[in-house]
């Protein structure tokens, strides 16, 4: 049983506005990765571009790309910024298969499950001391303070998750600021390292950041609506992983708040226990439809989108505006 769920976003939302506008750039970006992925040691390159070549949208590494552009920026320091994210990102991917056992990573065997925890852990660090290298290179102490606050930011983002794992009396706050530190705090950064190396004034500075923060909270919240009304094709994952993994996510905490006692207890059972039937995926979803807490999780979505494409307003219209106003519309509509 998938429930999934409708949204109001336009009929041509769509990425590729955005990948069009900064293809050159991605190649440059592209190039830089393979080149900084080398390595001796056989194994880094092989695990790093297992992930790397994996078909994800690059969608950080873009975003860095594209607020350099809207805000004037015109060096080359952006080239490796955005490689600098997109390896903090694929870092963060590495060590969270391990943290949650995962099996898949974008529809193939996830690099723990090929080369086991200990060379995922290690490769994750090798890209991060390699994303450092880039960010020092760039030459921007501002810009490495956002990128290396923003890694720290990270990593108390996911021990607040191992701290919340299977805690159903998760408050929705206590959930957003998981959010904000382990997803929507490396966009965030990711936007706001563009108009600081194009020295732009700090309002502009400031509603690129909030731009990136805002959509990553909508894409995470849109992620978590996925795992329990998506297609396991289209998200390179089982549907339902977040449920067996005993995860809190905010349809939980919304169907759990809103429940009686009796499915209070299913929950407990469920998640906290790890007492899950054949059937109980079925019934999850079957709470969250009743209790509308897939829909007003979509609602919070939308709400960060608004506020996220607000954010933009500050700037005048260009096809680069517009391309990142589609970027939140198709981020909104990946349930379709």
């Amino acid at each position: 049983m998938a429930v999934i769920v409708p949204f109001e976003s336009p009929q041509n939302a769509s990425i590729e506005p955005l990948v069009g506008l900064v293809a050159a750039d991605m190649e440059r970006v592209n190039s830089t990765i393979l080149a900084r992925t080398g390595s001796e040691v056989t194994m880094i390159p092989e695990v790093a571009n297992h992930l790397i070549s994996s078909g994800g949208k690059r969608l950080r590494p873009m975003l860095t790309l594209a607020m350099a552009n809207l805000t004037g920026y015109s060096g080359d320091g952006h080239i490796k910024l955005a490689a600098a994210v997109e390896f903090m990102h694929t870092a963060t991917l590495l060590h969270d298969d391990v943290v949650d056992e995962s099996e898949l990573r974008r529809g193939k065997l996830s690099a723990r499950m090929l080369w086991g925890n200990e060379a995922s852990v290690l490769v994750g660090d090798f890209l991060l001391g390699q994303a450092f290298r880039m960010m020092v290179e760039v030459g921007s102490l501002r810009a490495l303070d956002i990128l290396s606050s923003a890694a720290a930011t990270i990593a108390e983002g996911e021990v607040m998750q191992l701290a919340a794992a299977k805690n159903t009396a998760t408050t929705e706050d206590e959930y957003l600021a998981v959010i904000r530190g382990k997803t929507a705090e490396l966009f965030a950064a990711a936007c706001e390292v563009g108009p600081v190396i194009a020295n732009r004034p700090k309002a502009e500075q400031t509603a690129c950041r909030s731009v990136g923060m805002n959509l990553g909270i909508a894409f995470q919240l849109v992620d978590d609506v996925l795992d329990y009304g998506g297609k396991a094709a289209k998200l390179g994952k089982n549907i339902g992983d977040d449920f067996r993994e005993g995860k809190i996510t905010l349809p939980v905490v919304l169907a759990f708040r809103r429940g009686n006692d009796s499915e209070r207890k299913f929950w407990i059972k469920a998640l906290e226990r790890g007492e899950i039937g054949d059937s109980d995926l079925d019934h999850a979803i079957g709470l969250m439809t009743k209790h509308r807490a897939l829909e007003d999780t979509i609602n919070r979505a939308q709400h960060y989108g608004a506020m996220a494409v607000d954010a933009l307003a500050l700037f005048p219209s260009s096809p680069m505006k517009s391309a990142l106003e589609q970027v939140v519309a198709f981020c909104l509509a990946r349930s379709h």
